[in-house]
């Protein structure tokens, strides 16, 4: 098929260059220029992987390219709107501004029969307002709803072959050529049996940021354990592994650290509470201000327990911090937790040296206050204390008895127990995880 993809910031220059990978016809459409010429010149402006390769790969058959000018969607049959939906300056609420700008942008473009279909992250009652904008401009124009569900590190796969798709469909006469629409466009991942859930506007918004709340309740749920069991001296891994068993609960991302962070789960929670709100049920999500609470108490704790390894003052020592991206196999720093530890750790007179595989120049940008290297072992070197903030493969594979020749004082802080104390221990570390005795 034909289409096109509004906003090429994370969301959309996956989804552009997966669609055409998969052999749509694809042009991407973005206000900023740097960002449309680095794309069309096949390079991607974040790290993802698998993305480099399939954006040169799309642009090489000619499916796919970029641009400015809006013009150019016109022939598309099926319009995406990727754009962001950041939180709103002085409160939670998610601002529509990009959303809102897109759909007005292809107004003049659209024709009967068109599909627009959203994949912004948006608060319910969102997709029902812009349906109306379409039929009132009298375009013709078809709105669904299309979530989105990547996993930023495996992005290209979950777009390619996703666990599920949810259609967002309009209730009148345009739901079979909506539903017909996306069943082409994702052709290929129905045919190899990924299972599809049709529902109405309302419902598909809110699958998005229901998912991210449960997500975001279950990591803070066990890092409300380990608070209970650094006060009692339990295990907070050896509960998790015990709890974990239940095929009620299940094991993944039961695992207690510094927390969450990025650029979806902590500004969607906040975003839902404050649309619950505006709902008058805000009593329905008020747990979830609980959940954002624990998330960012545990950021100070991974402070808290860099100062009382140090004696009770970081005040010019040197602390190596690995990790800025908030997760692994991502450049992303946005409301990241172990940038936020850094950040802390400096501000208390340390003279910190943070290091990271990918995320290193976004991190200058926003603090160019700290230190940085771009070897891990130079950040090591001379450390009075090691705090592990980011669990990217090379950090869990560090060498305990290496890296003890390296430092000034062997004192480590696991912010994500990827570690194995006893192994650390026996190298003369003074281990410190999160709710591990």
């Amino acid at each position: 098929m034909r289409l096109s993809v509004i906003g090429c910031g994370y969301l959309g220059a996956v989804h552009a260059a997966a669609m055409a990978q998969l052999g749509h016809d694809v042009v991407g459409i973005d206000v900023d220029g740097a960002k449309v010429a680095a794309l069309s010149a096949g390079s991607a402006p974040f790290f993802e992987p698998g993305l480099a390769d399939i954006l040169r790969a799309s642009i090489g058959s000619g499916r796919l390219r970029f641009s400015t000018d809006i013009a150019l969607v016109a022939d598309a049959e099926v319009h995406f709107v990727a754009v962001g939906t950041p939180q709103a300056r002085g409160g939670g609420a998610a601002d529509l501004t990009y959303v809102d700008a897109a759909i007005e942008s292809l107004l003049p473009h659209l024709k009967a029969g068109s599909l627009v279909a959203g994949k912004s992250t948006v608060p319910v009652g969102t997709a029902a307002r812009l349906a109306e904008r379409l039929q009132t401009a009298g375009t013709g124009a078809i709105l669904a709803w299309n979530p989105e569900f990547l996993r930023e590190g495996y992005a290209v796969q979950d777009t390619i072959s996703p666990d599920r798709l949810v259609y967002g469909l309009p209730a009148d006469d345009g739901r079979e050529h909506a539903k017909a629409a996306l069943d082409t466009v994702y052709a290929s991942a129905l045919a190899s049996g990924t299972p599809v859930v049709e529902t109405d506007y309302a419902t598909a918004e809110l699958v998005k940021v229901a998912a991210n709340a449960f997500l975001a309740t279950k990591i803070s749920f066990i890092n409300a354990m380990a608070e209970i069991a650094e006060v009692t001296d339990a295990d907070v891994t050896a509960l998790a592994d015990a709890i974990g068993h239940d095929t009620r609960i299940g094991r993944r991302f039961l695992n207690a650290g510094i927390g969450f962070g990025g650029g979806c789960l902590p500004k969607d929670i906040r975003a839902f509470t404050a649309r619950a709100e505006e709902l008058g049920r805000g009593e329905s999500v008020a747990f979830l201000k609980e959940i954002d609470a624990i998330n960012m108490r545990r950021r100070q704790r991974a402070v808290d327990l860099v100062v009382d390894a140090l004696g009770g003052s970081v005040y010019r020592k040197k602390v190596a911090v690995l990790g800025l991206a908030f997760k692994p196999d991502s450049d992303d720093v946005r409301d990241s937790p172990a940038l936020d530890v850094a950040v802390q750790l400096n501000g208390l007179g340390a003279r910190v040296i943070a290091t990271d595989p990918a995320a290193i120049p976004n991190s200058i940008r926003l603090h160019p206050q700290l230190g940085f290297a771009t070897d891990t072992m130079d950040a090591l070197h001379e450390a009075d204390a090691v705090v592990l903030v980011t669990e990217w493969r090379e950090y869990r594979d560090l060498d305990p008895v290496v890296t003890a020749a390296l430092v000034r004082d062997p004192v480590i802080i696991d912010g994500r127990n990827v570690l194995d104390p006893a192994v650390w221990r026996a190298a003369g570390w003074r281990y410190t995880g999160m709710g591990r005795p």
